[in-house]
């Protein structure tokens, strides 16, 4: 089938779709720890039942059983080289069913997500983003004998994930017909924060045949979303696509879809008159479903539903005057002021006053700044804000919150950082953060929205210009100061130098760096750096953690990734009748070498002991 083919072909009628796949694979035994998608190899006849059930229920499209299979799905079952097979073996399942059922049917190939994060906000640039799309649409596309009839590329949260899969799609065909399905949450919006309208406009600008809605929540809240859509885009056809209403846990473990055939059928006839040209069910949906809807599709009748009243919001515009002041660390790297920060972690519990005499100790020692952990080796803390707050309410220093992308989903890091910005904490560390395996719960959540580079984006060119990761008003343009990670002697120079490049470009404003033990080897990546890139390296504040014992210098330079120290000071530290003393004045001297191409000194104590870098600081003095 061709794009004007479809085209006649939705014209005509509204089209069925089937409904859900992978909720009745695991209903008829499909362990949830498998690859849903290698079913087509390993257990066909279990994926054609399902097929035969929907066609039989007055499906007019059935889809592929190949939601999940691209390279980076099934990377996580060892699988990602049978892309292709399992591609091609799910169109030929389906391809069977159609040859032997009574009434035909369209074979639409799935897409779903690739279940990774596209830079900026993660790691997957969108060429290997658009290369995975290809290589699983390719296979759909060219089965042999007869590949599938149109694409659906659904349950997508990400307009930059859509727009990458079409754009491969468009590369193996100009003319199979492309539908896109988003997704979204139960305030509306995508999971990254897209209004459907803006999505509408979005979509629209794209080389589709078609747009909708799918899985999301229940029929009510789809209705209300196509009825948007079609006010921005009354000309292209839709699709409406819910899940069975929002899933529920028996108290056996078992997920239950409140959503009735019924219930669904009601909904048939108002998705058409919203203006859906294709309808079906999504997760929790059964051959039930569709075929009630095939009932109501098939029986002219008034809608008995009350349409949706759609109020489009105002598109946000971004807001131009900084109102707030630069922050003192601002002003301090402007004016190449040399900075004296000292790393100190939260409390493990409610008590604040041993971390605030530290904090008081150390201002008087001669610290500008203080940098406040975040879970430091994923130990349960305070949270670091609360602890910031604390610290510049009562002792009058500015700090340096740390702000770590893992274990935060994109909700909670926008938050976070407007609840931050409002307590008057505004220099921010951002890093990847410690996984939660090597701590205190290492069966916590470890998962995250956003990598650092692209939460320095965010940081950088939406709130501080007065919008949020979807482009909406937060009322006022923040004004963070924003450092990154760096290595100054890292095992891997080429990678250090191109992700600290990457970083600049986003928007970082200096960087704090991994502790230094080798002053020589520091001072070539700079000029290596700066000589590659024509321009001077981010400003620096250089980590510097006076050793406490040998014990501990060897247990930092063989345990603890991308710290290295010389054999030189190792010995120094087995040779030393006062091990403290010479981890002071070993920082002393690392710190006196590195000082002529550094913008300040980020001290890191070791085991708390804030007496050790007062001593630091009382050299820097000298």
């Amino acid at each position: 089938m061709n794009r004007v083919e479809f085209q006649e072909r939705i014209k005509s009628g509204p089209l069925l779709v089937d409904g859900a796949m992978g909720t009745l694979l695991h209903e008829r035994g499909a362990r949830l720890e498998q690859s849903f998608d290698a079913l087509n190899l390993h257990d066909p006849a279990l994926v054609a039942a399902i097929h035969r059930d929907y066609i039989e229920a007055g499906a007019d499209i059935i889809e592929t059983n190949s939601f999940g299979a691209n390279r980076f799905k099934l990377l996580e079952y060892g699988l990602e080289g049978q892309v292709a097979a399992i591609n091609q073996a799910a169109v030929n399942v389906a391809r069977r069913v159609i040859a032997g059922s009574f009434k035909p049917a369209l074979l639409a190939g799935s897409v779903g997500p690739l279940g990774v994060r596209l830079a900026p906000l993660g790691r997957v640039s969108r060429s290997e983003a658009e290369a995975a799309f290809a290589e699983q649409m390719g296979a759909l596309i060219t089965a042999v004998p007869r590949g599938v009839d149109l694409l659906i590329i659904e349950t997508i949260s990400d307009l930059k994930e859509v727009e990458t899969a079409v754009s491969a799609a468009r590369s193996i065909s100009d003319d199979i017909p492309v539908l896109v399905n988003m997704t979204f949450t139960r305030d509306d919006r995508t999971l990254l924060g897209a209004t459907p309208d803006a999505v509408a406009r979005r979509l629209a600008e794209l080389d589709i045949d078609a747009m909708g809605v799918n899985c999301s929540g229940g029929p009510a809240q789809i209705l209300r979303l196509i009825s948007i859509m079609r006010q921005i885009t009354p000309a292209m056809p839709l699709a409406a696509v819910p899940n069975a209403g929002w899933p529920e846990q028996t108290e056996g473990g078992r997920v239950w879809y409140p959503a009735t055939p019924v219930y669904f059928a009601d909904y048939a006839r108002a998705f058409t008159e919203a203006g859906a040209c294709l309808v079906g069910g999504c997760c929790g949906t059964t051959a039930a479903h569709i075929a009630a809807m095939r009932q109501a599709l098939d029986t002219p009748g008034e809608n008995k539903l009350s349409m949706p009243t759609v109020k489009i919001v105002p598109e946000a515009k971004q807001a131009t005057a900084v109102t707030d002041p630069p922050t003192q660390l601002d002003r301090a790297l402007s004016e190449n002021r040399f900075v004296a920060t000292v790393e100190m972690s939260p409390p493990k519990g409610i008590a604040s006053h041993r971390l605030l005499e530290g904090a008081r100790m150390l201002k008087e020692a001669g610290a500008n700044f203080l940098n406040i952990a975040d879970s430091p080796l994923a130990r349960m803390r305070m949270s670091a804000w609360a602890a910031a707050y604390l610290v510049q309410k009562e002792i009058g220093l500015e700090t340096i919150l740390h702000f770590p992308t893992r274990g935060r989903n994109l909700l909670r890091v926008q938050g976070d950082l407007l609840a931050a910005y409002a307590m008057g904490i505004r220099n921010l560390f951002v890093t990847m953060g410690d996984p939660t395996r090597i701590g205190d719960f290492p069966e916590a959540m470890d998962s995250y929205d956003i990598v650092p580079t692209g939460l320095i984006r965010l940081i950088k060119q939406q709130f501080n210009a007065g919008v949020d990761r979807a482009g909406q008003s937060i009322d006022q343009p923040t004004n963070f100061v924003v450092s990154c990670a760096l290595n100054l002697t890292p095992l891997d120079v080429e990678r250090e130098m191109k992700l600290l490049r990457k970083k600049a470009l986003n928007g970082a404003d200096f960087a704090l760096t991994q502790p230094v033990f080798d002053a020589a080897a520091a001072q070539d990546f700079v000029s290596l750096y700066q000589e590659r890139y024509g321009e001077p390296i981010l400003p620096l504040v250089a980590g510097i953690k006076p050793l406490y014992s040998s014990r501990n210098a060897e247990f930092l330079h063989h345990e603890v990734p991308g710290m290295v120290i010389p054999e030189s000071l190792r010995e120094r530290m087995r040779q030393a009748k006062q091990p403290q003393e010479e981890g002071v004045q070993i920082a002393a001297e690392t710190l006196a070498a590195i000082r002529p191409f550094i913008h300040g000194v980020y001290l890191m104590p070791a085991f708390g002991r804030y007496d050790l870098v007062a001593d630091v600081l009382d050299a820097l003095s000298q």
